[in-house]
């Protein structure tokens, strides 16, 4: 079986949905050889992380049709990335809310680091686990974690490559104080 990442088009779901989503689409294919592990709900989005074999993907794909249709499919694989390309998919993953992506490409990212650089790399990984739990409506981890991500973007420098390292800095220090967590774009 092979791994995806299924982005199904939203217009109804929101994170609380997320069981509900994910015992429907089980339900959905329930006469297939699919492992369907989890859905993660964006404002545009419903995320599923499916295994399925490849000959079978579009026929997974018209069983969960009824939750949305098909707007985005990743094929999920161990890949080795340069590290700008890295940095410039995880920024665009997290800007569109897709977590999960953005913490697999920051990941390929952050082993290619060494020093204080990987821990930066580390604290947005974390900061984009964080909003992922919120998507499986588990708020709680995500705002437990914005303490390590605090912890490891520490006294850095105010920028990374492109990303304003500050205003996660500042962003997670809200989002604690406040206990709920509200997307941004890095």
């Amino acid at each position: 079986m092979e791994r995806y990442m299924l982005h199904l088009k939203n217009t109804r779901y929101g994170p609380e949905n997320s069981r509900e989503v994910v015992y429907k689409a089980r339900d959905l294919a329930s006469d297939m050889n699919a492992s369907i592990r989890v859905a993660r709900i964006a404002k545009k989005f419903v995320e599923l992380d499916v295994s399925v074999e490849k000959d079978d993907l579009d026929k997974l794909i018209e069983k969960l049709s009824p939750i949305g249709p098909i707007d985005n499919i990743r094929h999920v694989f161990e890949e080795e990335i340069d590290k700008e390309k890295g940095i410039t998919d995880g920024i665009f993953y997290f800007n569109n809310e897709r977590f999960w992506e953005s913490h697999e490409a920051f990941e390929g990212v952050w082993k290619k680091c060494f020093g204080r650089e990987k821990e930066v790399v580390q604290g947005i990984i974390l900061m984009a686990v964080a909003f992922a739990h919120a998507q499986k409506d588990e708020l709680s981890i995500g705002i437990g974690m914005l303490r390590r991500v605090l912890e490891k973007l520490g006294t850095s420098p105010s920028t990374y490559h492109s990303i304003d390292v500050d205003m996660i800095r500042t962003k997670a220090i809200e989002m604690q104080q406040e206990n709920k967590l509200t997307t941004f774009e890095i």
